[in-house]
């Protein structure tokens, strides 16, 4: 039980690191994850998103305190618990972000996080089906696609973007984000391809690589201010798996605090009150927690017969469907159903747009775990860079509790004001002739929300996360009255051979989804313990050199 790496997490950035870390014959990887391996077909057949969405065995399903924001209300937080992690349950959709977020890391002190320093990472993990071209990349592990068989509702959307005014986009990760359009997601012959089927599961066979499902771990194991290993449990038993070079925590932004905070690592307050010996105080430990809030309109369209629904079309549909996906893997369960959406501004003198827009074809209500009858539309918008912050806290010193998840949801009142602009723009998209046509009818919720102050009310009853925690082990500089966790090679200040890799890092979100930018870090991560093993083995002598 002695590795050369010991991983936490296999989720995004955890299967990143597992495979170009054990890549290195000479080294040996081990690879921690809670939940189970990701042979379900629910897994693979992209529209089972619909069903695991109630999956709570591969589905943390964890939810927020009550947010006054919210009118009192607790969010949800889905995070994935199988191998793949989030990236086997969320929506498929292949995002970077904006120059500007990444330029924002380097500027608050992060030297090799700015745009021109990222990009070669993302263009490394991507196989872009389009084609290489400045901004993409081919042959790397993920593979990125156009969706094989798009919904018949996916042009009319796009034109109803056109006829309220923005611009098409063919590519949201290319020269220009602003605009509407499809999506490309991480699919491949018409099943999802997680970051697990892009790089753990093709390489189970290497004698380096032990992956251990069903395995939760407790704590990180210390020696003074030195990472050695971590202590897990699977079933009832408890044991330790030793590192010889470096425990690296990929847990996520909910979970990798969380076990900082567990071996003692945090603000000295907050560990006392639990019971936790102070093992090195980091107050930033679980700080900066933040979130894209998301609202939801809803349309009822019984003219819309291509879109999911509970009807005996719609049962009669998805049994063909079903033939098909399975025979040829193609039709209309290859959907990830948030086929489309686009990026706008909320008001015209922003410098870049500040809103996101995800077009469902299906009637979702609270995050699809509410079944309603009948065919429609949905159409998401959410806030790109939020002001306001939370925390992450333990709920007790148990290791299989849960966390106290605040994201402090409208703490800063400008996320509201955005998100009230953003709901009318996104009504007015969604009333053009393009989409009128299917005779839509807006859900009573939303409809009375006529003026400023109703939409706000419909908002914080019904707004909620579009599933992107990030920010609570912070990447920046140490020092007196910081509040960083991690440098800027993702080093734990103070503790030795220990490094965070996952969303929790980022000092800011990034201006989209999240999936394909925790890879990126998985993969500059690994390329940093690699180049920190080689500077270790060097001679003396080279190392003068």
């Amino acid at each position: 039980m002695e590795y050369d790496y010991v991983i936490v997490g296999g989720g995004s950035a955890g299967c990143a690191l597992a495979g170009r870390l054990s890549e290195d014959p000479d080294v040996t990887v081990a690879l921690l994850e809670a939940g189970v391996s990701d042979r379900s077909v629910l897994i693979h057949c992209p529209a089972g998103l619909a069903v695991m969405a109630k999956q709570k065995d591969i589905n943390w399903a964890f939810e927020t305190t009550p947010q006054p924001g919210l009118n009192g209300r607790r969010g949800y937080q889905p995070r994935g618990r199988v191998l793949g992690g989030s990236s086997s349950i969320n929506a498929m959709i292949y995002m970077r972000g904006q120059p500007e977020d990444y330029d924002a890391w380097a500027a608050a002190g992060n030297p090799g996080w700015g745009w021109t320093d990222v990009l070669p990472w993302f263009k490394r993990a991507e196989h872009n089906e389009r084609g290489a071209d400045a901004w993409h990349g081919t042959g790397g592990p993920l593979n990125v696609m156009d969706l094989r068989s798009p919904n018949a509702m996916l042009p009319d959307f796009v034109e109803a973007g056109r006829q309220a005014g923005y611009p098409a986009n063919a590519d949201f990760n290319g020269a220009m984000q602003e605009g509407i359009g499809a999506y490309q997601v991480t699919h491949k012959n018409g099943e999802r391809f997680s970051a697990a089927k892009a790089y753990v599961t093709p390489h189970l066979n290497r004698p380096n690589l032990k992956v251990f499902t069903d395995t939760r771990t407790l704590r990180v194991l210390l020696e003074g201010r030195r990472a050695v290993g971590v202590e897990a449990m699977r079933g009832h038993e408890r044991f330790t798996v030793r590192a010889r070079g470096e425990v690296l925590l990929a847990a996520g932004a909910l979970q990798s605090p969380q076990l900082l905070l567990l071996s003692g690592i945090g603000a000295p307050d907050e560990l006392h009150r639990h019971g936790i010996a102070v093992a090195h105080a980091l107050p930033g430990v679980g700080r900066n927690l933040h979130d894209h809030i998301d609202v939801v309109q809803v349309v009822s369209a019984p003219a819309a017969h291509s879109t999911f629904g509970i009807s005996l079309h719609g049962v009669w549909d998805v049994l063909k469907g079903i033939g098909e996906w399975r025979d040829h893997r193609r039709g209309m369960l290859t959907t990830n159903f948030g086929e489309a959406g686009g990026f706008i501004k909320s008001r015209p003198e922003e410098a870049t747009p500040d809103l996101q827009l995800h077009f469902v074809i299906g009637k979702l209500v609270d995050h699809g775990r509410k079944t309603v009858l009948g065919h429609g539309y949905s159409c998401h918008v959410c806030v790109l860079r939020p002001r306001s912050r939370g925390r992450l806290q333990l709920a007790s010193a148990d290791p299989l509790a849960a966390p106290l998840i605040d994201p402090n949801f409208f703490g800063d009142p400008d996320d509201l004001a955005r998100l009230v602009r953003g709901f009318k723009l996104m009504r007015g998209l969604l009333n053009q002739p393009a989409l009128a046509k299917y005779g839509g009818r807006e859900s009573p919720a939303s409809a009375g929300a006529t003026t400023d102050g109703a939409i706000e009310q419909f908002i914080r009853n019904h707004a909620d996360t579009i599933y992107h925690p990030v920010g609570t082990c912070r990447m920046g500089p140490g020092g007196p009255g910081s509040t960083n966790v991690v440098d800027h090679e993702l080093r734990v200040h103070g503790i030795e051979r220990l490094r965070v890799v996952d969303a929790s890092i980022m000092p800011s979100i990034v201006s989209g989804n999240t999936n394909a930018p925790t890879i990126m870090i998985g993969e500059r991560a690994a390329a940093m313990v690699r180049a920190a093993r080689q500077s270790a083995t060097q001679p003396l002598a080279a190392v003068a050199a």
